[in-house]
């Protein structure tokens, strides 16, 4: 069985501008799933408003880009069959668009994982090596100058991306859900 799919880019800022959040899709689903990789308590009414800091924040729409977002998110972060993806803008966009959008989900991820795992989670030294270099990675200051090449990066860099955050999903949060059930 197939994952839900993420909703489009398109969509997500849509409703983010509908909200006056001044968030860019990326960076809001960086944040979300690493409210969720930290292990963060949440559900589907509350986790906009925890992964925003602010409690006077509504809850999503139900059925709308942002609540389809969260129900596709927690769905394929907890898939055994790795369909986890990153949202980012889509491919028909230029490539330095793609790699702003990438940088942006990773400071997202790091501020949303920060949040829910706090300043030190119990990670894997394979990890704590992860998380490390996605901290490298969303500091870092991209030059676009080979179109072919700087398209190859962000495939190789995004697809690093994916499998460090399954990374630490699987230390934070599948890895204890696992010990509580054989105990």
């Amino acid at each position: 069985m197939s994952e839900p799919l993420l909703p489009e880019h398109a969509e997500i800022a849509a409703e983010l501008r509908a909200l006056e959040a001044g968030l860019d899709p990326s960076e809001l689903h960086g944040s979300l799933c690493g409210y969720l990789s930290g292990g963060g308590r949440h559900d589907r009414g509350s986790w906009f408003a925890l992964v925003m800091s602010d409690p006077l924040l509504s809850p999503p729409v139900a059925d709308g880009a942002l609540d389809r977002l969260y129900v596709a998110s927690t769905r394929q972060l907890d898939s055994p069959d790795f369909e986890f993806e990153l949202l980012l803008p889509p491919e028909d966009r230029p490539v330095s668009e793609r790699g702003d959008g990438l940088l942006a989900w990773g400071r997202g991820f790091l501020g949303g994982f920060g949040l829910a795992a706090g300043a030190n989670p119990p990670l894997s030294e394979e990890s704590q090596e992860a998380l490390a270099d996605l901290a490298r990675i969303a500091a870092s200051d991209l030059s676009y100058e080979d179109p072919e090449a700087d398209e190859e990066a962000l495939e190789e860099v995004s697809e690093f991306v994916r499998v460090a955050v399954m990374l630490l999903h699987s230390d934070c949060v599948l890895g204890p859900r696992h010990r509580r059930k054989l105990n």
